[in-house]
């Protein structure tokens, strides 16, 4: 029986990714979260883990010994990058580099998978778009800058040390459970609460006309799944849906499924010093390389994430 290891299973997509992995692959699961976090997962070895601390991601790595690495822990907010920029490179830049080298002075090549971001391309020509791998990164934030030089040192290990080390870059995902510092989260979270009558009618939102590609995170963690256990060393693959949609129209279809009357006001502290207008992937390598086709429609994941808010409040 092959074993993964999920570095970081205590944010929004490791519990999703767990599921995939037990439910999907039959995998055996060992996972890590950092001592203050709370999270527990049935049939899953689970264990403490600082990043930050690398001798401790050396000894687990001893540990566990797994076949499989996927990497999740990251400081994953636009937003948070912008104010809090010396966490986001520690967690991001140093973190990641802890891993790829306690790996490569382990006597074995398991396959790794380092999580990315569409946000690494930046401010994109339309003529750009969808955008492909080939297309050199050029971020537009703080985030975006420490998921670029993640993804570069990936290439650097595979090359000079034969790693077995694949890249993505993951476009939006969104479901239920994502903390509402996340646009749709937080629109749901909103409306939920104006429903209940604990909060004003007025929903706050930032630029309504950013455009993004959304995608479920449970065909996001599908498309993980594959890639790390068919993709190609040295590799980086786009992950997304292969659409774009405004989170004006987002927001107009949220408002559809409830009948509570709103009105909806910019709040200027939710504006971004440097926003992209649109990130739309050109997911055709990852397809070609895995099969794998969208399941979840973006109706059917906002109506579940706003009964998420609905029972969470």
């Amino acid at each position: 029986m092959k074993k993964a290891l999920v570095i970081g299973a205590a944010g929004f997509v490791g519990n999703y990714l767990i599921d995939c992995m037990l439910k999907s692959k039959g995998w055996s699961v060992a996972a890590t979260k950092m001592k203050n976090e709370m999270y527990s997962h049935t049939n899953v070895e689970m264990f403490d883990l600082d990043i930050s601390e690398e001798q401790d991601v050396l000894d687990l790595l001893k540990t566990v010994h797994p076949d499989y690495i996927l990497h999740l822990a990251a400081q994953s907010s636009v937003a948070l990058s912008w104010s809090k920029p010396d966490l986001t490179v520690d967690v991001n830049i140093k973190g990641a580099l802890h891993v790829l080298d306690a790996i490569r002075k382990l006597d074995y090549k398991p396959r790794i998978l380092l999580i990315g971001s569409g946000e690494e391309y930046g401010r994109v020509k339309p003529e750009q778009i969808p955008i492909d791998e080939s297309e050199k990164p050029n971020p537009g934030n703080l985030y975006a800058m420490t998921k670029v030089c993640q993804n570069m040192m990936g290439k650097i290990y595979a090359e000079a040390y034969d790693m077995d080390i694949m890249s993505v870059r993951a476009f939006n995902h969104i479901g239920p459970s994502q903390l509402p510092r996340f646009a749709v989260a937080n629109f749901c979270k909103q409306i939920a609460e104006i429903e209940k009558g604990i909060k004003e009618p007025v929903v706050y939102v930032g630029n309504l006309s950013a455009r993004r590609d959304f995608t479920d995170v449970r065909d996001v963690v599908r498309a993980y799944c594959e890639l790390v256990e068919n993709g190609k060393a040295g590799e980086t693959y786009n992950v997304g849906s292969g659409q774009a949609v405004s989170l004006q129209a987002v927001l107009d279809i949220i408002l559809s499924m409830s009948k509570a009357k709103v009105k909806i006001e910019i709040d200027r502290e939710r504006i971004r010093p440097v926003d992209v207008p649109i990130i739309e992937a050109d997911i055709r390598k990852m397809v070609e390389c895995t099969g794998w086709k969208k399941e979840i429609p973006l109706e059917q994941t906002l109506q579940e994430t706003l009964e998420y808010w609905r029972n969470k409040v």
